[in-house]
């Protein structure tokens, strides 16, 4: 018993021992703090090199790009990756993404063997979308994508690999593969936007809808005061009297449906010119005077001729392949593969 005492006597007095150590140390050490856990930071996507799959491509071919006024040197491949990458958002259907692709190669190719660029006649493609086709460095897209750059980039190298070489020709040269962003239901003919009437760039049926296109009718509104004097700025014989009614006549439309000439305070104006004049998104236009205002009503954006990217989309959402696509915007066309 008396061994019991004295055992229990220094457990209580051990106990109260730690105790006062344990306050004597948060007294001096200050309020307990949850220690930061160091977790290791996310490494940064590998270079575009490593993504790349091995074995012989012929869109490794050499090609000379104008950016700006430095001319690169790269593969057709590199290229078609930045070109796509910076034309068609990635996360669409792969099969869309092939049909842009086998656009802008047949693009290079057409510039190259058919029809040089005047602008820059020394190389075959430039970085200017409004010469050429839009362009992004892989550095210009790790900083867009950011977490997504190597989900992203491996959609676009896929769409390259699995086309490799591929292109369209007419009479067994390669053609103007243009694309626009969306269309009105309908494509434009190339003779109706530009001089030359090609026979692969007609007018044809396009399924995208406002449903699956971001802005797909887009709206843009003038004063009286800034209408007249934007036509009358470039058309100083334009009249206008005081009834809005009659200041447009005679609008003639294209097969599309999109404005081809209109007469605007008694002189002709082309809707090609009217769409650049007022910033329009497409010739798909109807206008209205209300209240003051001219009201531009539009349905689409681009110039509507070739592919539109919303439509191969929603085909190849469908479950159309790219060479459905394709044969579906440029009219009796065939498929070809370039050699070295």
């Amino acid at each position: 018993m008396i061994v019991f005492k004295v055992i229990r006597n220094l457990l209580i007095a051990a106990t109260v021992s730690v105790v006062v150590i344990i306050i004597a140390m948060v007294t001096l050490s200050g309020p307990y703090t949850k220690p930061e856990l160091n977790e290791p930071e996310s490494l940064p996507p590998p270079p575009l090199e490593e993504l790349l799959p091995s074995g012989l491509r012929v869109d490794r071919v050499l090609l000379h790009l104008l950016d700006g006024t430095e001319v690169l040197e790269m593969s057709m491949e590199r290229y078609l990756i930045g070109v796509t990458a910076a034309e068609m958002p990635a996360g669409f259907p792969i099969e869309a993404l092939k049909a842009q692709v086998v656009a802008a190669r047949t693009m290079v190719l057409y510039n190259t063997l058919v029809s040089t660029k005047p602008r820059h006649p020394e190389v075959s493609v430039c970085t200017d979308f409004n010469c050429c086709m839009a362009y992004s460095s892989d550095e210009q897209l790790r900083d867009k994508w950011g977490e997504s750059y190597t989900e992203n980039i491996l959609r676009i190298i896929n769409a390259v690999v699995d086309t490799d070489g591929l292109y369209m020709t007419y009479g067994s040269e390669p053609i103007l593969a243009v694309f626009h962003s969306s269309s009105a239901g309908k494509t434009e003919s190339s003779g109706d936007v530009w001089l030359t009437a090609l026979p692969y760039l007609v007018c044809v049926g396009s399924p995208e809808s406002g449903i699956d296109v971001p802005d797909y009718v887009s709206t843009v509104t003038k004063s009286f005061s800034e209408f007249i004097e934007t036509i009358t700025d470039a058309y100083p014989n334009a009249v206008f009297d005081d009834d809005a009614a009659s200041w447009i006549s005679e609008i003639t439309y294209t097969p599309s449906g999109r404005i081809s000439e209109l007469v605007i305070g008694g002189v002709t104006v082309k809707g090609t010119v009217l769409r650049s004049m007022f910033n329009l998104r497409s010739t798909a236009i109807v206008i209205e005077f209300h209240n003051g205002e001219t009201i531009f009503t539009v349905t689409g954006y681009g110039h509507g001729v070739g592919m539109s990217q919303y439509g191969a989309a929603s085909m190849a959402r469908d479950g159309k392949t790219y060479r459905d696509i394709l044969s579906a915007y440029y009219s009796r066309i065939s498929f070809s593969l370039f050699s070295v």
